[in-house]
This record gives structure tokens, C-alpha cells and sequence, in this order.
């Protein structure tokens, strides 16, 4: 197997940019066949990019906008998930949908769940809870997620997560997540 290299462009300004416009889908089922492995895709925001990372070979991609910092006027992460999971579901698909950015408590992650999302990633809380206290402060963190998550589920008469849906989020408020016109 070859050793993966990092491409870097120049730019106009003459900084390095890791970044590189030549990669297509075609270049991730390539990855995918010399990786043998599962394959995660980061960074989906539109629903025609997760057809694309499906029929690439991935096995999830993660609904991202990367805490907003490469775009600050970005789709919040959220808003762009049903839209993905539908598309998705609708091309009968296997690929997971995952849900980064702005998961900040089991109520998060709980929503995410009910908008379709098979799972979530913390990595501000868990940070945080690494810079206060070490590998006691992930644990903790990751306990007072899943507390919450559990103790909200409650709350909305669930004991099951795979069985949440939109049923438990207030009615007016997931509606306009979606984007128009797509």
C-alpha cells in the first residue's frame, strides 16, 4: 500500500493551502479501495453531496459545517441534517449520517437523533472537559451528555433512542430547518 502524502497548493499570496480543487468523488472510491477500511466522510452540507459520498463507496459521512469556521454565514450543521438524511433514505442507501458541530448537551445529541442523525460527535465537550481534568474530565463530560440525553428522553416518554422521531421536538421548530427550495 502506499503511504497517503498531503498535497499543498500555492496560492496567490504564496502560502501553503491544504487544499486541493483536482480531488473528485472518483479520487474517494480510489481512497476507499486502497484503504480496505471503513471510510467517514466530513464535512457534508448539501444532500447531493451525501448521494455522492454514497455511490463513492463511504460507509457514513458526518453533517459538518466545521463549527463554522471555514464559512461564519454557513447553514448550521442542524438545519442541513433532514434534508440529508431524506436524500439519503429516498436513494435507499446504507451510509450513516452523523451530526458534528454544536452538539453541546444530551438534549444535542437527542435532537439530532430524532432528526435522523445515527449519532453524534462532542469534541468541544469532551476538549473541555480534557483541559479541566484530564482523562476524568472526558469521562465526566461524557457522563453528564449521556445523563442528559437519558433524563430528556425521559421527559419526552421515550426509553429507547433508535425509537425517537420528530414526534418529540415542538411542532414549529424542525420544520424550518430544512432548507428552501431543494
Amino acid at each position: 500500500m502506499q503511504k497517503a502524502s498531503t498535497t499543498y497548493l500555492l496560492s496567490p499570496l504564496g502560502r501553503r493551502e491544504q487544499f486541493d480543487p483536482r480531488l473528485s468523488w472518483d479520487d474517494v472510491a480510489r481512497i476507499k479501495d486502497m484503504w480496505g477500511g471503513k471510510l467517514i466522510i466530513k464535512g457534508i452540507m448539501e444532500p447531493e453531496d451525501a448521494i455522492m459520498a454514497a455511490r463513492s463507496g463511504a460507509d457514513a459521512l458526518v453533517v459538518s459545517n466545521h463549527g463554522g469556521r471555514q464559512l461564519d454565514g454557513a447553514l448550521s450543521s442542524i438545519s442541513a441534517l433532514s434534508d440529508i438524511v431524506q436524500t439519503v433514505q429516498a436513494e435507499n442507501s446504507d451510509i450513516e449520517v452523523w451530526l458534528d458541530s454544536g452538539i453541546r448537551s444530551g438534549q444535542d445529541v437527542l435532537k439530532a437523533r430524532a432528526l435522523g442523525a445515527k449519532g453524534t460527535m462532542i469534541g468541544r465537550a469532551f476538549l473541555y472537559g480534557l483541559g479541566a481534568y484530564g482523562e476524568d474530565g472526558v469521562r465526566r463530560a461524557l457522563e453528564i451528555i449521556h445523563k442528559e440525553c437519558d433524563l430528556s428522553m425521559a421527559f419526552c416518554g421515550h426509553t429507547d433512542i433508535n425509537k425517537v422521531t420528530t414526534d418529540i421536538l415542538v411542532k414549529g421548530t424542525y420544520e424550518n430547518l430544512k432548507v428552501a427550495n431543494r
